[in-house]
């Protein structure tokens, strides 16, 4: 069986992705900012050394291909209801190697990917940290044990800190990167 990436994709709608940058730079910009980022990430990260599966959320724009910006050829499946927890827990039930990120990074490499599936053939679990103290790639092993992504506090600067906590064995981490999550990290983005 072929390792697996899931991407988190959020359907590039006016004013409902990428909220946070819409609310510094407005929201036809962002949805541009947004639509870039997301076809970057999908022209980088889709190699035939893994199956990529695009893991969609509202839940009925699953098949929607907003004039090619999802490709089509991809699986494509429903995040389906609950917060982060329970979407992160759906797709990591399964035997891995499986690695999940989101649209949020524009500057991950089909390398980082490769990377991250090498080093589950030793560790138990690998991590891309984020500059704002989260994560910009998750990979496991194996399914996910029970109570994993409990108790984590999302959006915060301790949220990798808390999922490690949660996990036993051993951890790769890759590289530090930048989530492009508001005005700010979008101005920083531009400058390095």
């Amino acid at each position: 069986m072929k390792p697996v990436l899931f991407i988190f994709a959020k359907a590039p709608l006016m004013g409902k992705a990428k909220t946070r940058l819409a609310a510094g730079i407005g929201v036809v910009h962002a949805q541009r900012i947004y639509r870039a980022m997301c076809a970057k990430i999908f022209r980088e990260c889709v190699d035939p050394r893994w199956d990529t599966i695009l893991y969609v959320t509202p839940d009925n724009k699953v098949g929607a291909s907003y004039g090619g910006l999802w490709p089509s050829h991809l699986q494509h499946i429903a995040q389906g209801g609950g917060g982060l927890t329970e979407r992160l827990a759906h797709i990591f039930n399964i035997k891995g190697p499986v690695i999940a990120i989101g649209t949020d990074t524009p500057s991950i490499k089909k390398r980082d990917i490769a990377n991250g599936f090498k080093s589950l053939q030793s560790s138990d679990a690998v991590f891309g940290p984020a500059e704002d103290g989260g994560f910009w790639l998750i990979g496991l092993n194996g399914p996910a044990k029970t109570g994993l992504f409990e108790n984590i506090r999302w959006s915060h600067s301790k949220t990798l800190a808390d999922m490690e906590a949660n996990l036993d064995g051993h951890i790769t981490r890759l590289h530090m990167r930048m989530d492009i999550d508001d005005v700010q990290a979008y101005r920083k983005s531009k400058q390095g």
